[in-house]
């Protein structure tokens, strides 16, 4: 629409091109001027309170609820119009994943506005209208992606660029907000139980921005503020799924789509039976470690020795386990022999990019605890358990990350038309033919229809139309070689596939294990056990505060590589 008739191709990219920079620009000025005020607010910079960065987030959000409005009324006026469709883009799964996540994010509002109301006599009006606009804005974000996630918009593009970016930062800046508030709570509780491991050098200053005056109702209070933090580990997710599937409609806009049809990748329980139950195993004991450290943690001395103890013994085994699926799996694509997919795919680029990026965080925190042992003077016995666990960290994720980025470029396998179903001729001595299906194989020409049709399979085998004047005796010698040579070819076409088959099994049973070992590795985070937190040699070998500062920033993304490589692991187990 922005250009005009009559002008070259090349002058017509110029101003899109423009534009897409244009806009990331604002999108990242709009984001910078958000954090420096989430900034200064967690660091009680003068002048600067909460109610100035929630004003900030919910002017975003109403700009775009506004944009996102006028884009689905646009889009219900021309929905007689066919559209391209980016068929890599929103998947289904990812649709109903971050929809689930959406559900408790509108509980956490929910909790949010019972909170505001028992504390109203002290609190800012923006603390009970951020809620409500946060709830609405989810709510139409949700049907928002569901409907156009897949969207390649070709009109009003240069608009259209702007709206999407600040959608994209707007969640960003979110899922920042979610993430400080979080970890300023964890902190807390971090600098309460640090006594309890003999840390007494450590100041404590708590980071309190509890209200001034008292609840209402006490009981709804504490339930209120209890809960409100275990919700945001999913809150957080949501923001970051969002802000990733806005960022590929962004990239989408203006993009030429090759028209072709991408096969359906549904998810078969069928064939995964032994890895599900291995990864359940893991996923239940998990559960019961967090379960335990988190009571155990902060009690006294020696049970938060033991609660370290255990949890990274757990933690060695299980990603031990899973460095070998993951060699494993390598090994199987060394030696198959399938092309990769190299055509521009914004989806499986950002993938790829999103796994490398985060796995960062969890190295950076990796590498200062190996530096912190070995500078360390003096070492607890369990510190040294946080050696093999953080060496198994870093390596764990170079396989994982190679063996997803690989799966997701590898080419499916394409199914032809003509394969039908072969069936094989038996002869009895009878003059009576018995058709058995075998197995498929393709073949040019029509599939046979009965018995006086049947084509030649392969060289020396019976064909349909038998001449049976010939003597008894020859027809059954005939008959004999031919079946011998038949069953040679069947059955080194049946062990092909055969080898082809077990090998998927194999490759869908790690994705699998691989699936629910990467869920159990984001709870013990997203929940509040931090063997980094409560450690307390990196805090006594880089300073306290620096070490924190370094967790705070770091975190976020070990938790989001979590979720994100269970999420390319799924799309894994369809695809293989």
């Amino acid at each position: 629409m922005e250009q005009a008739a009559g002008c070259p191709a090349v002058g017509g990219s110029y101003p899109q091109k423009n534009a897409e920079i244009l806009s990331s620009q604002y999108g990242i000025n709009l984001f910078l001027a958000g954090l420096l005020l989430t900034f200064a607010w967690a660091v009680h910079a003068v002048g600067i309170s909460k109610s100035h960065l929630l004003s900030y987030l919910i002017t975003l959000m109403l700009i775009q609820l506004l944009w996102m409005l006028w884009y689905l009324c646009r889009s219900c006026t021309q929905r007689r119009l066919i559209r391209d469709k980016d068929t890599h883009a929103g998947a289904r799964w990812l649709k109903c994943g971050i929809t689930l996540f959406a559900v408790i994010t509108l509980i956490l509002d929910s909790f949010k506005i019972g909170y505001y109301i028992d504390f109203s006599n002290c609190l800012s009006p923006t603390e009970g209208i951020f809620p409500v606009t946060h709830a609405v804005h989810t709510i139409l974000q949700v049907y928002f992606l569901w409907c156009h996630a897949k969207d390649v918009i070709q009109s009003f593009k240069t608009l259209e660029r702007f709206g999407v970016i600040h959608s994209v930062f707007t969640n960003l800046l979110l899922w920042t907000n979610g993430v400080l508030t979080e970890s300023k709570h964890q902190l807390n509780e971090h600098k309460e139980r640090l006594i309890t491991l003999g840390f007494g050098n450590i100041t404590i200053v708590l980071d309190d921005h509890a209200p001034q005056c008292n609840c209402t109702t006490t009981t709804l209070c504490s339930i209120f503020s209890q809960g409100i933090y275990y919700l945001y580990p999913f809150n957080i997710e949501y923001h970051i799924l969002a802000s990733t599937m806005l960022y590929v409609l962004w990239k989408n806009i203006g993009r030429k789509v090759e028209h072709h049809q991408q096969n359906k990748t549904p998810f078969k329980f069928h064939g995964i039976t032994i890895g599900m139950i291995f990864g359940l195993i893991v996923l239940t004991s998990t559960i019961a470690i967090v379960v335990v450290y988190l009571i155990q943690i902060g009690g006294s001395k020696i049970k938060s020795e033991l609660a370290l103890t255990m949890f990274y013994l757990h933690a060695i085994f299980v990603l031990a386990l899973m460095c070998t699926a993951g060699i494993v799996a390598l090994l199987i694509y060394r030696v198959e022999d399938r092309s990769l997919d190299n055509s521009k795919n914004p989806a499986r680029k950002l993938d790829a990019e999103l796994l490398v990026g985060t796995a960062a965080g969890s190295w950076l925190l990796s590498w200062g605890s190996i530096l912190a042992i070995i500078c360390a003077q003096g070492h607890p016995k369990y510190t040294w358990y946080n050696l093999p666990y953080s060496v198994l960290v870093i390596i764990e994720k170079y396989i994982q990350n190679l063996f997803i980025i690989e799966s997701i470029h590898r080419e499916q396998e394409k199914v032809n038309d003509n394969i039908k179903t072969l069936r094989i001729v038996t002869i009895s001595r009878g003059s009576t033919l018995s058709l058995t299906p075998l197995y498929k194989e393709i073949y040019n020409g029509r599939a046979a229809r009965d018995s006086s049709d049947i084509p030649c399979l392969f060289k020396g085998s019976i064909c349909g139309r038998e001449n049976y004047g010939a003597g008894i005796a020859k027809e059954e010698t005939s008959q004999d070689n031919s079946l011998v040579m038949h069953s040679a070819s069947d059955f080194s076409f049946y062990n092909r596939n055969s080898v082809t088959n077990n090998k998927r099994r194999i490759l869908k049973n790690i994705a699998a294990f691989l699936f629910l070992c990467n869920l159990s590795l984001w709870i013990p985070p997203a929940f509040g056990c931090r063997p980094e937190y409560d450690n307390g040699l990196e805090e006594i070998v880089f300073g306290f505060e620096p070490w924190i500062i370094v967790v705070n920033l770091a975190m976020p993304f070990s938790i989001f590589y979590r979720m994100h490589s269970a999420a390319s692991l799924f799309e894994v187990n369809c695809k293989t």
